[in-house]
């Protein structure tokens, strides 16, 4: 269904600055999403995910900086590069008086879909989200979640590369979120899109084959989730004794780096499942509960956005 030209990244971003009257929101950003990917843009509330993304869909204008879409530039070939992107606004943009349907053919038509064509990819998009049996219900019936998956089947009409979510769940709740994300894993495989999302949630983020940790303006950190885990360096074995301060004191002299962490010690060790024993045996004292922790999403996100503020869209 996408026109990936596989040749060419989905998006190459290259020095994108966004200004607004009182703010700089996004501040000479750089960044490639490849090609049958799915990308997260990961940060929090006023990071400036949501004006990178409205760079890259033309609905923001960049300050500077270059932007292609599978190596076409917005600025000198913005019709070529429009045409490979579908777009899935955080706000709901369906006609709540029109059917599931009406809806569908009057994006086709919008992008100068043929009667047959819209035809044939309004039966293959409502069948895949399984709408088939909703196509006549008016928009303002559906759930939230339904209306969602219209909005990216809706999206996927045209035959975009890129299918480009700001803030994809918002107002969701947890089994809709869900779904969302199974529907897009879906578009990836069936439909061969790259999928390029923003989003604050991090357990969203793990979804996608590589994020992208904005802050305040910058790109601060990117990587798939366990090379973005890894790369702190922190995985441990935590135990609980009898007598903390003698464990302690023994780890250290066994050349262990320890610390105290109430309720218990922190063992850093690059492979903990098999230092565990080690470390038991090296307390030299009654051991009352042993486990093994990795870092996690959160704990990157807080590394390189704590203390973050400011008002970036």
């Amino acid at each position: 269904m996408g026109d990936g030209a596989a040749e060419h990244p989905a998006v190459e971003i290259e020095n994108l600055v966004v200004r607004y009257p009182s703010v700089l929101a996004v501040d000479g950003l750089s960044h490639i999403c490849p090609s049958g990917r799915i990308t997260a843009l990961l940060g929090p509330n006023g990071a400036g995910k949501s004006s990178v993304l409205g760079a890259v869909s033309t609905a923001v204008p960049a300050d500077s900086g270059e932007i292609r879409i599978f190596g076409h530039d917005l600025r000198r070939r913005a019709t070529a590069a429009r045409a490979r992107l579908g777009l899935v606004f955080q706000e709901r943009t369906l006609d709540k008086d029109l059917s599931v349907q009406r809806n569908l053919w009057f994006h086709a038509r919008l992008f100068g879909m043929g009667k047959a064509d819209a035809r044939e990819r309004i039966d293959r998009v409502l069948a895949v989200f399984g709408l088939g049996d909703r196509r006549n219900d008016d928009v303002q019936k559906l759930s939230g979640g339904l209306a969602r998956r219209v909005e990216v089947a809706r999206a996927l009409l045209h035959r975009p590369g890129l299918l480009v979510l700001d803030e994809p769940t918002t107002g969701l709740d947890p089994e809709a979120r869900w779904q969302v994300w199974q529907d897009l894993r879906r578009m990836r495989t069936e439909f061969g899109v790259s999928i390029l999302f923003s989003t604050h949630y991090m357990d969203e983020a793990e979804f996608a084959d590589e994020i992208a940790i904005i802050n305040e303006g910058k790109l601060v950190r990117h990587g798939s989730a366990d090379e973005l885990k890894l790369s702190l360096g922190s995985s441990s074995v935590l135990v609980r004794t009898e007598d903390d301060a003698a464990a302690l004191a023994n780890l250290s002299a066994a050349g262990h780096d320890v610390r105290f962490d109430a309720p218990g010690l922190v063992v850093r060790c690059a492979e903990p499942e098999k230092a565990i024993a080690q470390v038991v045996a090296s307390t030299g004292t009654g051991v009352l509960e042993a486990s093994v922790r990795h870092p996690t999403m959160d704990d990157v996100y807080l590394s390189v956005t704590a203390g973050s503020g400011g008002d970036r869209k």
